[in-house]
């Protein structure tokens, strides 16, 4: 058995249990696709949780994009930090999404060659096949030369009385590869809309090849409605293209295969939906489930955090900090020296501001990025419930940032103070 034949075994011996069981060529190629949808469920629901995850990022993975525009080591940084935070691979689900394409190459093989691939008839069955029907296979053309076995197989049905039981016994079947009047092993030909004939097998072959298009197209317009995306104008015009071009694709491929090619798309686009809208209800459940636990353990997380800056800040002010006996006199003189000018810092502020009050001069509003007298040390856009608030961090990030454009970056209402790392985002 030839490496060809090992791949294709387990495809021909589905097929011919799917025949046997319907004794219809087409209904054992829609079966078919059925139980390669279902095999690769689990494969296919992984690319699409990965898909979904992506698209719920998109607002944070932007928000990157413009906090970080012309440094692409620091957003490669970021962009790394948020996928570890969120436990997400951004390739995870990409492999998976291109199984399907590895099937058709089998597929075709026992479509094209249906006696040594899907009969897995020995190949001196195709020789004794070609004497007996030496006038019909004799002067076919290059392209009919590269489907004889469905020629042979139309031939061996047609006259399968006259068949020797010698060639029966080596494993050729009886089988019928027309479905619902159409000729599945013909190839669609464009031209029969101009010369003919005007028969239901010419007309039916001619319409496979658009009907398996239109629902191509049908099932992206699908899947796009019930996973929206907020890519870019660029992304998005790209994604239009694409939907444009697969149809137009499977138009051309179509009229260059099998008509029984164009049915197991037909049969694939419709389960395809099926499976795209189960798996979008279902992991839209999950996942939203999944963004309210991390949501509600980040709010938590910085809870604890601001509670720990807090206390650290009152025992400071206390004087009640721990000092390191580790720590050497050079940084004890330094940390001493710094709460000094901080004391300072805050008694020239308190002046300041009790002067501004007796003058009756408010106090201009700080922005929420303020750190010490640095403005927009946190960045003009920054939002600082954007985690807690997603729905609405977009707009109030734009807001933000038009609030501060023309603004000067340095407050001179505040004293220029040294900013320590725990007054820091």
């Amino acid at each position: 058995m030839s490496f060809g034949e090992i791949i294709t075994w387990p495809f021909a011996k589905l097929m011919v249990l799917f025949y046997n069981l319907t004794n219809s060529y087409g209904l054992a190629l829609i079966l078919f696709s059925l139980t390669v949808n279902l095999v690769l469920m689990p494969f296919m629901a992984k690319s699409k949780k990965s898909m979904m995850r992506t698209t719920r990022l998109q607002p944070r993975i932007q928000e990157l994009q413009r906090r970080h525009e012309g440094n692409q080591q620091k957003l490669n940084a970021e962009m790394q930090k948020l996928y570890q935070e969120e436990g997400f691979n951004p390739a995870s689900g990409c492999l998976w999404s291109l199984l399907p394409l590895f099937l058709l190459f089998p597929l075709y093989s026992i479509i094209r060659l249906p006696i040594t691939r899907m009969m897995m008839a020995d190949a001196s069955v195709v020789d004794s096949l070609s004497e007996l029907f030496t006038e019909q296979v004799s002067n076919l053309s290059a392209r009919a030369a590269g489907y004889k076995e469905i020629i042979l197989t139309n031939l061996a049905h047609a006259n399968w009385s006259s068949i020797p039981e010698e060639l029966k016994t080596k494993g050729l079947m009886d089988i019928n590869l027309n479905f619902l009047g159409v000729p599945l092993g013909d190839t669609p030909d464009w031209r029969v809309i101009f010369t003919g004939p005007w028969t239901w097998a010419a007309i039916g072959l001619f319409l496979i090849p658009f009907i398996s298009a239109g629902l191509s197209w049908v099932s992206m317009k699908v899947s796009t409605a019930i996973n929206p995306t907020t890519a870019d104008a660029q992304s998005q015009s790209m994604n239009k293209s694409m939907n444009m071009m697969m149809p137009l694709m499977s138009v051309v491929f179509c009229f260059m295969m099998p008509a029984a090619m164009g049915i197991y798309w037909i049969s694939n686009s419709v389960f395809g939906m099926a499976r795209d809208y189960a798996l979008t209800k279902y992991y839209k459940k999950q996942l939203d489930i999944e963004d309210a636990e991390r949501l509600a353990a980040r709010s938590q997380r910085e809870k604890e955090l601001e509670a720990k800056r807090e206390e650290t800040e009152r025992l400071k002010a206390e004087g009640k900090t721990e000092v390191n006996a580790n720590t050497s006199k050079k940084k004890l003189q330094a940390s001493e020296k710094q709460k000094s000018e901080e004391r300072k810092a805050a008694i020239i502020r308190d002046e300041r501001a009790a002067r501004r009050e007796r003058l009756g001069i408010k106090e201009t509003e700080k922005p929420a990025s303020q750190v010490g007298n640095r403005r927009y040390a946190r960045g003009r856009a920054y939002v600082p419930d954007r985690y807690e608030n997603p729905e609405a961090a977009e707009e109030a990030t734009l807001a933000a940032a038009l609030a501060s454009e023309g603004q000067d970056s340095i407050d001179d209402t505040v004293e220029n103070s040294e900013v320590t790392p725990n007054e820091q985002e």
